[in-house]
């Protein structure tokens, strides 16, 4: 054991230590949508890891940018002093969108990045800059990367340049080794990060199956990859947001392909907090749908209820009793090891 300390005092560093004292508490990142959560850590307490790499994925206009925007209000609204680096490569981000989310511009810093190169470059010296600040001036921190599928390389860009119409065979190296040097350093430094990124369907699999672009790095990189399909949703005749199908492609928090719908409005609501709840309820048998109306009790009288009546005023149904019984029906359907 001695020579064990020995070890760690002369090659160790901050993050060297025996096993037997490594903290391994678990910090999430609140995603301002408890269905979300429960999906993403078998909690609905929970939500994204606070350490390690997120992906969102989906096809075109299924609103990775609009989500992950969400997210980071949340974020913001809970950390007060807390900020967001946001690497924007598709110019999608601009200062009246930012501001029709709701989100505080003071605490947001927008980063425009073109290359794989330049991302790894910026991304790199934030977290080291992070790091080298004194500790008592860590304030909570997250990066967004959206997206990595518009990323270029500094030598596909020469060889547009110069007329060459080659496809540049290294991106995808380029991009796991980018991931290969941040994974790590976030985790370090208790960074969370979003990355979105397209996805694609894989021709002549057996089974319909979609993959994210840019080769395997994002992949063994991410902690969770959440995949995400849509449909609008409307008021009469206006679209007010989103229907969002998440389903767990990968997670080490959480079962995966497990898979639940959330509600994504277009305003400074983003996810709507409660929604989704009814259905896990009801998998876990605390209330039962009869004819669109819910068997809910309420003060004690048992009352049947219109799911939009119940979203309207939502804490009225949703009391911290029902929400703890809820949190135990979501770790039994979405975690490890739960019966």
């Amino acid at each position: 054991m001695d020579f064990l300390k020995e070890i760690v005092k002369e090659i160790g560093d901050d993050y060297t230590k025996l096993a037997k004292d490594i903290d391994d508490t678990e910090t999430y990142v609140d995603t301002g949508s408890y269905i979300f959560n429960g999906l993403c850590s078998g909690s609905i307490f929970g939500g994204f890891s606070g350490n390690k790499i997120t992906a969102i994925a989906g096809e075109s206009s299924t609103g990775k940018t609009f989500f992950s925007l969400a997210v980071v209000k949340n974020f913001l609204d809970s950390n007060p002093d807390g900020y967001c680096l946001y690497f924007d490569t598709e110019a999608a981000v601009n200062k009246s969108l930012l501001e029709s989310r709701g989100i505080d511009l003071a605490r947001l810093v927008v980063v425009n990045v073109v290359t794989v190169e330049e991302f790894r470059s910026k991304a790199l010296k934030a977290v080291d800059m992070y790091q080298k600040s004194p500790e008592e001036d860590r304030k909570p921190c997250m990066f967004v990367l959206d997206s990595l599928g518009m990323l270029s390389t500094e030598k596909e860009i020469t060889d547009t340049l110069n007329d060459k119409l080659v496809r540049d065979m290294t991106k995808s190296q380029l991009i796991k080794g980018a991931f290969r040097m941040l994974t790590l350093k976030l985790g370090q430094a208790n960074i969370p990060m979003i990355v979105t990124n397209h996805t694609y369907d894989v021709i002549g699999a057996y089974v319909p199956t979609k993959e994210m672009g840019g080769g395997s790095g994002l992949k063994y990189a991410a902690s969770t990859i959440i995949h995400l399909s849509k449909k609008k949703e409307k008021d009469g005749t206006e679209v007010i947001g989103n229907l969002i199908k998440a389903k767990t492609a990968k997670s080490r928090l959480s079962k995966e392909n497990q898979i639940v719908t959330v509600r994504l409005y277009y305003d400074e609501r983003g996810l709507d907090r409660y929604f989704g709840l009814l259905e896990l309820g009801e998998i876990g048998g605390l209330w039962k749908n009869v004819g669109g109306r819910y068997e809910m009790t309420v003060d004690g009288e048992t009352k049947k209820v219109y799911a939009k009546a119940i979203y309207k005023d939502p804490e009225t149904y949703f009391t911290p009793e029902v929400m703890e019984q809820l949190n135990i029906i979501a770790k039994q359907t979405y975690s490890y090891g739960a019966n």
